[in-house]
């Protein structure tokens, strides 16, 4: 049984998490500025939508995650002078270079752990994800971010005392 269980709209660029970078000292940080933003806007964005929710537990059970990010095209991607702000033919529809799609995956996933949404990342079992440049499918936002939705794809547990 599948049941769409939540539908979160998330507002901001999009970060991946999972690259790492050493500093002089040796210790290991996250190579992207944009990670620790993009989990707090979807934990805020799913924190919104539970507030609404009184009877809300995190998901405990196999759940499936579909989200569509949306990135900002490149300047390059733009004709300039009177076709500026204007995509030029020869841009690519789709987002091919990073960030990964995976990367942005984890750090979502994290985040609706951290909101509540999920117990833990771990019952995620199935996933889709698309990268997609802002208003070129239906899925697509008019400015960068992500639709997220969540099915449950069977009964939920009780909860273990």
């Amino acid at each position: 049984m599948t049941r769409l269980a939540l539908t979160i709209t998330v507002h901001g660029t999009p970060g991946p998490q999972g690259s790492k970078t050493r500093n002089a000292a040796g210790a290991l940080y996250e190579s992207s500025a944009k990670v620790k933003p993009w989990r707090e806007a979807v934990k805020s964005a799913a924190l919104d939508k539970l507030v609404l929710d009184t009877e809300w537990q995190p998901l405990r059970e196999a759940v499936r995650l579909e989200v569509v990010f949306t990135l900002g095209r490149p300047k390059s991607h733009f004709g300039t002078g009177k076709n500026a702000g204007l995509v030029k033919p020869s841009a690519p529809r789709f987002p091919t270079g990073k960030p990964d799609t995976d990367k942005l995956l984890r750090s979502t996933q994290d985040a609706l752990k951290d909101a509540g949404v999920l117990l833990d990342d771990s019952v995620v079992t199935d996933t889709v994800a698309a990268k997609r440049y802002v208003l070129t499918t239906d899925d697509t936002l008019s400015h960068p971010g992500a639709v997220i939705r969540v099915w449950r794809l069977n009964e939920p547990k009780e909860p273990t005392p």
